[in-house]
């Protein structure tokens, strides 16, 4: 079981790796992350057996080229198929290895972002060639059938071709948008991780995990900037709360019940640590100030000890930095905690026109709870019921229905 679980951490660490490689080759990234998911299939059933070899990222790199090769000659174009061949010069029995030691990492998690997808493409290509996760997993993970998420990866892949992408890092002048494209789809990942959309859980751990091991690559490539490493505190500061979230059967345990012996002392201190000297750097981003806002809720003792001031004026400054539905949501809990609920309540009614929230759940819950604290246990009640409807989550649902039932 320990091999196992080196072989696959190795595996997803050097597939993007190879997948960089062999588009510097070929181009062609569909077709090379094609080959490169066939190697890594191949690799994950031989080398927990047969040993990691000793070049695992040119044997990885060996397979997957080989397999673009067997279906290149399996095409009707056989001059470009004889021109492809010829440029492969793949290491035989015995010989050194001639794969390149560069790190191409970058630049595929940059290619699977590219502003050209959607959403939940650039989240599924994330995880497929990044990430190094296999369509079913991808799949299981945002409760889609398998087919579904594979046609999503083709159309993904196509779009990027159809798009003209090189592979090649965006000029200067465009890598600040396109990093805030990338940390999005990270902290996306991330999201629905801590609080699945839908289904049974509560949470997938695996999920979380992936974000942070992506967001922490991510730093150690571009270790200037403040706001990858802002996200990577914010995750932290997030996950460490994970293990007292939950009863043993799984029921949601809100923020103010949770057993604070439960978090993870040793995750919260590096996520305080490294938010505090990106805050220190220079210009305060949104994920800098979140974490901010997560360190003040990890480092209160208790409930009680929650200093809502130093929250508020952090949420204060990220509406003016980043301002938007969700913000102005978080803010009113901060606003009904200083000020009282019925303050809290008003800043939620300017929420009730805004199309963005009508999918959602939370404006509703949010509501419940305020209602409840400022004595309207009706409304309270018809709130929770009404997000206790929308949510997808099994957990979150049970748990509005119970806040809604103890109101009757």
């Amino acid at each position: 079981m320990k091999d196992d679980r080196r072989v696959e951490a190795l595996l997803r660490e050097l597939a993007p790796q190879v997948i960089g490689l062999l588009v510097r080759r070929h181009g062609q990234f569909d077709a090379c992350e094609d080959a490169v998911q066939e190697a890594l299939l191949s690799a994950a059933q031989q080398w927990p057996e047969q040993g990691i070899p000793d070049s695992p990222k040119s044997w990885l790199a060996t397979v997957a080229s080989r397999r673009l090769v067997d279906e290149w000659r399996s095409e009707s174009a056989r001059r470009r198929r004889e021109e492809n061949s010829a440029t492969l010069d793949l290491p035989g029995p015995g010989q050194p290895s001639t794969v390149s030691s560069s790190d191409d990492t970058l630049t595929v998690l940059f290619l699977c972002c590219h502003p050209s997808l959607s959403a939940p493409s650039q989240l599924a290509l994330t995880l497929r060639a990044v990430g190094g996760l296999t369509t079913g997993e991808i799949a299981t993970a945002f409760l889609v059938p398998e087919s579904t998420l594979a046609q999503r990866i083709s159309r993904a892949k196509q779009t990027i071709k159809k798009a003209g992408a090189e592979f090649v890092l965006p000029p200067r002048a465009e890598l600040d948008e396109r990093l805030r494209v990338v940390l999005q789809v990270l902290y996306l990942i991330f999201n629905e991780g801590y609080t699945t959309s839908g289904g049974p859980d509560l949470h997938r751990a695996d999920l979380t995990a992936e974000a942070i091991r992506l967001t922490r690559l991510l730093r150690r490539l571009m270790p200037a900037e403040d706001e990858v490493t802002g996200l990577l505190a914010l995750m932290l500061l997030t996950d460490a709360r994970r293990a007292a979230r939950a009863t043993e059967d799984g029921a949601l345990i809100p923020l103010a019940d949770q057993d604070r012996s439960r978090w993870n002392a040793e995750t919260i201190a590096e996520g305080v640590e490294l938010v505090s000297r990106a805050l220190e750097a220079g210009p305060v981003g949104p994920y800098q100030l979140q974490a901010a806002i997560a360190a003040v809720h990890d480092e209160a003792a208790t409930t009680k000890e929650t200093d809502w001031p130093q929250i508020l004026a952090l949420y204060d400054v990220l509406e003016k930095v980043s301002p938007g539905p969700v913000v102005t949501l978080n803010r009113a809990v901060a606003v009904a905690e200083v000020h009282g609920p019925e303050a809290g309540l008003e800043l939620l009614g300017t929420l009730d026109d805004d199309t963005r929230m009508s999918q959602t759940h939370r404006l509703d819950s949010v509501r419940g709870h305020l209602l409840e604290l400022a004595g309207d246990t009706g409304a309270a009640r018809e709130a929770y019921l009404r997000a206790a409807e929308k949510t997808a989550s099994e957990p979150e649902k049970q748990y509005l229905t119970l806040r809604a039932e103890r109101l009757s």
